[in-house]
């Protein structure tokens, strides 16, 4: 998740103004900037960007929402651990049952934190991406 959202962040960085400097002159570059073709022309090449900057999003978005869910196998894997140890033991040895509750509680944070950054990153992404298509549009005017 974390090297999909960086390669993203590359991408809008340092990838992107390239593409849009070029899609940008190739738009000055026409003669014909107000006819219904060179609009049909305008929309590709905006629509053809706005798909390079979206490329990825889905997967980050999929990958920080399943982030609590591997954090939840490892609470129950954890609380697993804590039956056994309670059904061999007995239930009044709190220090056998430790282990099994660190187990359970440190996935759970664990997951939990990279979910809540990943959210935030994440929409920090769309925003950006919303951004950097909405200039490339207003750069290129049309009649």
């Amino acid at each position: 998740m974390w090297v999909l959202m960086i390669e993203r962040y590359w991408f809008l960085l340092a990838e992107f103004p390239r593409t849009a400097k070029e899609i940008v002159a190739k738009w000055d570059a026409r003669q014909d900037t107000t006819s219904w073709y060179a609009h049909r022309i305008r929309e590709a090449w905006i629509s053809e960007a706005s798909e390079k900057l979206d490329q990825r999003m889905l997967l980050i978005k999929t990958l920080v929402a399943v982030c609590p869910l591997i954090g939840l196998l490892g609470t129950v894997t954890g609380m697993i651990s804590v039956f056994e140890t309670m059904a061999n033991q007995g239930t009044g040895n709190a220090r056998l049952m430790a282990s099994g509750i660190s187990m359970a509680t440190i996935p759970t944070m664990a997951g939990m934190v990279a979910a809540l950054s990943g959210v935030f990153f994440s929409s920090r992404l769309e925003t950006k991406a919303k951004m950097v298509k909405a200039k490339l549009i207003d750069s290129m005017p049309h009649h």
